[in-house]
């Protein structure tokens, strides 16, 4: 679970690098906030189309392979975006690179429950490693694009090639018993779509929230705090790492009480956070980006087994509805929120984020805390000698 989660920080840095980079385009390159929005479309919109084909392909065939393949996709589409000045090229890789993270996410979610045992408590670690690949993207784009520009953003690729590695030795450590292109039994159990969907709105509303904040927030920052692309990064890095400590108190809260209500909660604390970004200045302006994070993140993971719950007999369609949703939805509505600044301002254009974490609290309030599936066997058990 170790590695696995490692390995999926150095995915998920490259969701965050696709938000790090709009200042640089913007300032680099002169784009409004419409274009600048436009990649962040770019990176969620194949995402939002191609993680739940994958989703749908992992339930029938193991694919461990995609773990490594997809990683290196994801890394060199961000590597190579920022290279041309081209805006179709830029718009084109930025693409590419949200396909590799669309094929990662559905077959390393299945792998990462198997290895789990299906531990709600696992599963959240696995989900805290993507969540700090968010967190470090910022502090990873302002060190190699502040210092050398967008010309040193094929440095970016470094990460990929570092998880590729790394889930190539998870593989080999977990030692999957479902050979890659072998057929995947499918889990005992009854789904409940009617749940599923709710909860699928909920993670819609969410989505937009927080990928309309990552996509404007660092520009937004300059505006109520002050200062430049510095206090723009400080901003970004605190509503990715306050996610990091959401996932490990949700996985804590989820022990305690149930899912659900661990879940209703957060999006309920999540409006006065939301509110907080948009109309306090100053340096409060980080606490509610920190708490707005945290209320956003804690129901992350917990979403994900959810999902898989709800629909047992369709793991990996779960997880990869669930997980794409968390971003490509948000991603392809940023362009209007940035056609929005652009015709008035980014305080006006972010204020209707608050009325999404309610319509959340709405949906999960009434769903149903789904029976506990039966424990998955450790990879050890699958793999023990069977008597003839």
């Amino acid at each position: 679970m170790f590695l696995l989660a490692v390995g999926h920080s150095c995915v998920d840095v490259y969701q965050g690098t696709v938000a790090a980079l709009v200042p640089f385009f913007v300032a680099e390159r002169a784009y409004s906030y419409a274009a600048a929005s436009g990649i962040v479309l770019a990176a969620s919109l194949l995402s939002s189309i191609v993680q739940p084909l994958f989703g749908a392909l992992t339930d029938r065939w193991a694919m461990p392979w995609l773990l490594p393949v997809s990683t290196a996709v994801a890394g060199a589409g961000i590597a190579l975006s920022a290279w041309g000045g081209s805006y179709v090229t830029t718009l084109a890789m930025v693409a590419v690179s949200g396909v590799g993270v669309a094929a990662y996410h559905p077959e390393s979610a299945r792998v990462a429950r198997l290895a789990s045992a299906g531990s709600h408590t696992a599963m959240g670690w696995f989900s805290l490693g993507g969540n700090l690949g968010f967190a470090t993207a910022p502090l990873l784009v302002a060190g190699v694009v502040g210092a050398g520009g967008l010309r040193a953003a094929p440095l970016l690729v470094v990460p990929a090639a570092l998880g590729s590695v790394l889930c190539v030795l998870a593989l080999r450590a977990v030692r999957t018993p479902d050979r890659a292109g072998s057929r995947v039994a499918r889990a005992v159990g009854r789904d409940d779509r009617a749940s599923f969907v709710k909860l699928c709105l909920a993670v819609v509303c969410r989505s937009l929230v927080f990928v309309g904040l990552a996509a404007f927030v660092a520009l937004y920052a300059r505006q109520r705090v002050g200062g430049g692309q510095l206090a723009g990064s400080a901003a970004l890095f605190t509503l990715y790492a306050g996610g990091a400590a959401g996932t490990v108190v949700g996985g804590r809260l989820a022990a305690r009480w149930d899912r659900v209500r661990v879940v209703c909660w957060s999006y309920a604390a999540a409006v006065p956070a939301v509110a907080g970004v948009v109309f306090v200045p100053g340096p409060g302006f980080y606490l509610f980006v920190a708490l707005t994070s945290a209320a956003l993140y804690v129901p992350f993971s917990l979403q994900v087994t959810l999902g898989q719950d709800y629909l047992p007999s369709r793991i990996g369609t779960a997880s990869g509805v669930t997980l794409g949703l968390t971003v490509s939805v948000g991603g392809v509505a940023s362009p209007l929120i940035g056609a929005a600044a652009d015709a008035t301002s980014l305080r006006t254009a972010l204020a209707p984020l608050i009325v999404f974490p309610v319509l959340a609290w709405l949906l999960t309030r009434r769903l149903p805390e789904p029976a506990q599936p039966e424990p998955i066997p450790r990879f050890s058990d699958s793999l023990a000698p069977q008597e003839s």
